[in-house]
């Protein structure tokens, strides 16, 4: 049947309506999508500078230090959730600076994390203790290995909870994958081209030399000692007894007492009355400081779920390779991790 004119004139606007609301309605979301993540970028760059409320009368902090300690951890949109280094950091250099700070608990939950990330907190620990004179301890939650340990031994006081698992104390630099016959299956070939016969050690698609084995030992090593080195001298303990127990393993709370590696074991209510009562800061407050992502993008973000993607054989296995690499060399407990 014919339109007429008239039918065509009224059928056609409303479509081109349509179209029209649809494009506006996409440049808008655009726009929010870009302004959040410009947002996103400044808010963090200044996270940790001014964001946590200080307050105007004596205090104790108990700075959080909850999952791997590198540079930063976030989920797959971006969202920056756990330990955030730079803002550890900062907010440790905050409390030196504040003269209502009377105290630092630093509340470990972590397995570990990267060799510079750890020992960068562990020496602004240091430094805390040194410029400030006040008093610091370690409350171990249900984990504190191997870096965990690590940034723990300069405090006055190590505690932990009765189910926690510490030690671990030692060196890994991770495993290193052969892929050569997996991706020959899958018909990819890889050519590397490099000056220098070890410049490309490590490489997935290549075996290792002798020579280049014998080149990771050394840093595992060198890494090895220093933690080594670190325990004896914040535990006071004679450096051949701490080689012996740091062979990697982990230890319960009961038997890192009996080793002397921590000092107590302790409830967290507990292990605030101990500093208080140790110190005379009974009539300080106990502000709890952690990161927190405000930015927009996080609040727009916020609820969205992880997506379960499905993997292939392929992506599963090259998943599985590129989550064991993340930390090169690295005081971690693999197992914890």
């Amino acid at each position: 049947m014919q339109q007429t004119p008239e039918e065509i004139y009224t059928v056609d606007p409303p479509v081109k309506k349509r179209k029209k609301g649809i494009i506006v309605w996409l440049i808008i979301i655009v726009v929010i999508v870009v302004f959040a993540i410009l947002f996103n970028a400044i808010t963090h760059s200044i996270i940790g500078k001014d964001k946590s409320p200080i307050p105007n009368k004596p205090y104790i902090g108990v700075l959080s230090v909850k999952g791997s300690i590198t540079s930063i951890n976030s989920d797959m949109w971006g969202r920056r959730i756990g330990y955030q280094h730079d803002f550890t950091i900062q907010t440790i250099d905050r409390l030196i600076k504040d003269g209502n700070n009377k105290g630092l608990i630093l509340f470990v939950d972590s397995p570990g994390g990267g060799i510079y990330e750890s020992d960068e907190l562990y020496l602004k620990i240091k430094e805390y203790k040194e410029k400030t004179m006040r008093p610091v301890y370690a409350y171990m939650g249900s984990m504190a290995a191997s870096g965990g340990y690590y940034i723990s031994t300069p405090a006055d006081k190590i505690l932990a909870n009765r189910n926690c698992w510490t030690g671990s104390i030692g060196v890994t630099i991770s495993t290193i994958f052969d892929i050569s016959e997996f991706l020959e299956r899958y018909g990819i070939k890889s050519n590397t081209i490099t000056a220098g016969r070890n410049k490309a050690m490590g490489s997935m698609v290549e075996p290792l030399t002798e020579e280049q084995i014998a080149i990771f030992q050394s840093l595992v090593d060198e890494a090895y000692y220093q933690f080594v080195n670190i325990v004896s001298e914040e535990r006071d303990m004679d450096i051949e007894t701490v080689i012996e127990l740091a062979d990697g393993r982990i230890y319960t709370a009961k038997q890192a007492l009996e080793l002397d590696l921590i000092d107590g074991i302790s409830s967290y209510d507990s292990t605030i009355s101990d500093i208080k009562s140790s110190y005379g800061l009974e009539d300080c407050l106990v502000i709890e400081i952690s990161y927190k992502d405000t930015s927009i993008l996080n609040r727009l973000f916020s609820k969205l779920p992880m997506p379960d993607i499905p993997m292939n054989e392929a992506a599963t296995i090259l998943s599985l390779i590129n989550k064991d690499v993340d930390f090169p060399i690295s005081y971690t407990c693999e197992i914890l991790n």
